[in-house]
This record gives C-alpha cells, sequence and structure tokens, in this order.
C-alpha cells in the first residue's frame, strides 16, 4: 500500500503533515534555522516526521522574506509561538503530547522558548524537545540579505542592539550572549551536532550538555563524527532513526 501524507490546515499558522485518518496523532511542532520558513527544509523535516506516524507543524518564524528571500531573525516574538503550540494542542487530531525540534536558530528558539515559558509558569510547555546545533546562549540578530560571522556565540562579538527575540513585548533582558536556561526543564531533551560544524561550533552543545548534568539533568546527546552543518547523507539517516525513537518513546500516550 503506498505511503499517504495528508497536509491539514491550522487555521492562522500554516499547514501541518502528517498520516491519513482522525487521530490522535502525537504531534510536533517544528523550528526552521536562518534559511527562513519559505525554503522548504523545515517542510521537508514535516513529511519525514508525519511518515512515521507523527502529525508535524513547520512554524514559519522568520520575519518577511519571500520563496526567494530567507527574512531576518529579528525582534521575533516568541509569544507567538505559544500561540501557535496551543494552537496545535487544540487542534482535533492531535493527541495529548507535542513535541518541539529546532534546527540552528529554530534550536536557539526552542530552548530559550521553553526556558521563558518555565521561569514565567506559562502553561503548555512541550512534553519532549529535540535541537540539532543548538547554541548554549541567546544570539544576535540575523538578516538573510548579509553576512555573519560563523563559530561560538559565546564569544561572537554580536551587536547588543540587534535583538533577535522579543518576549511579552521587549528584548530587553534577551541580549546575545546571555546563557539559555534550559535546565530549567525536566522534561524529555534531546541534543545532537556534528563535531566539524563550520556554522556553530559543536563547543556549544558541549556546554549544553555539562550544564544539564551539573543540574541533575539527563539529555540524550549525539555528536556525529566529522559531520558538517547539514550532516551528510549517512550520518542524516542516522540522525533521523534516533529522532524518530526519541519521539516515539516520548510522546506516546
Amino acid at each position: 500500500m503506498p505511503l499517504k501524507i495528508v497536509r491539514r490546515l491550522l487555521p492562522e499558522f500554516g499547514t501541518t503533515y502528517g498520516p491519513p485518518g482522525d487521530g490522535p496523532f502525537p504531534a510536533i511542532l517544528i523550528l526552521h534555522g536562518s534559511e527562513g520558513g519559505w525554503s522548504g527544509w523545515s517542510h521537508r523535516n514535516a513529511v519525514l516526521l508525519a511518515a512515521h506516524g507523527f502529525l508535524a507543524f513547520p512554524f514559519p518564524y522568520s520575519q518577511g522574506g519571500n520563496a526567494w528571500n530567507a527574512g531576518s531573525i529579528s525582534q521575533v516574538p516568541l509569544d507567538r509561538t505559544v500561540d501557535a503550540l496551543a494552537a496545535l494542542r487544540a487542534f482535533p487530531c492531535v493527541g495529548k503530547k507535542i513535541g518541539l525540534y529546532g534546527v540552528s536558530r529554530g534550536a536557539e528558539h526552542a530552548l530559550l522558548l521553553t526556558s521563558l515559558m518555565l521561569r514565567d509558569e506559562v502553561e503548555g510547555v512541550p512534553d519532549a524537545i529535540a535541537v540539532h546545533s543548538a547554541p548554549d546562549v541567546i544570539c544576535g540578530a540575523f538578516d538573510g540579505r548579509t553576512w555573519r560571522d560563523s563559530g561560538d556565540p559565546g564569544w561572537l562579538p554580536w551587536d547588543p542592539a540587534e535583538r533577535a527575540w522579543t518576549w511579552r513585548g521587549t528584548s530587553e533582558a534577551l541580549l546575545p550572549t546571555t546563557p539559555i536556561e534550559i535546565e530549567r526543564y525536566e522534561g524529555p531533551l534531546f541534543l545532537s551536532h556534528g563535531t566539524r560544524d563550520r556554522v556553530w561550533s559543536v563547543d556549544m552543545t558541549r556546554r549544553l550538555a555539562e550544564r544539564l548534568h551539573r543540574h541533575q539533568r539527563t539529555p540524550e546527546v549525539h555528536f556525529y563524527e566529522d559531520e558538517d552543518h547539514v550532516p551528510r547523507s549517512e550520518a542524516e539517516n542516522e540522525h533521523h532513526e534516533k529522532l524518530v525513537a526519541f519521539f516515539e518513546r516520548t510522546l506516546a500516550t
């Protein structure tokens, strides 16, 4: 029987991809990186997860942009992502648990959002989180029309006036290089990174893992030897196997 993947509109937010039928399905909200919501990468990831039984929603949070331009990650309201998570939870075919998956700037988005929700006791924290190539600190604003240096945001000279995120209407406390307090999160957490990443240093995920262990957290951590920011085929297949297994285990009802 041929595989069938069904698109369903999440009103006011975007499209989802999932299995046929009425569900309920475990759901995953996907956060793209600096390639933007128009590039198609997050939609590809959503289809891959849909093929394994999840209802996946690629949330296009970048500011502006179109099919030829990634748009920017500047003054992005994280509160809108809280609303997107709530809308996904309320979707009729979604089950009791929701995961969050982010790559690169989307990984930063996922970790920062979760830490702020926990700090401020906002309802709807994800039941499981997976991130690939995540920074351990808040990064500066990104504009796809300009070039930025690669490396480690722990030392990168971001312009502190250019903020990537806002929370509850302000970016005042979201200063670049501020540590992301994901150790507040007690749920299942998946971290992965290529050891030869030339965009975001693997040291960031190593520091995240070390800090989480110091706080008695037990993240699932994977390092892909000699892989760059986008893994090659064999490593990417391995990553998807581990990612799917993580979400199957943690989002099971």
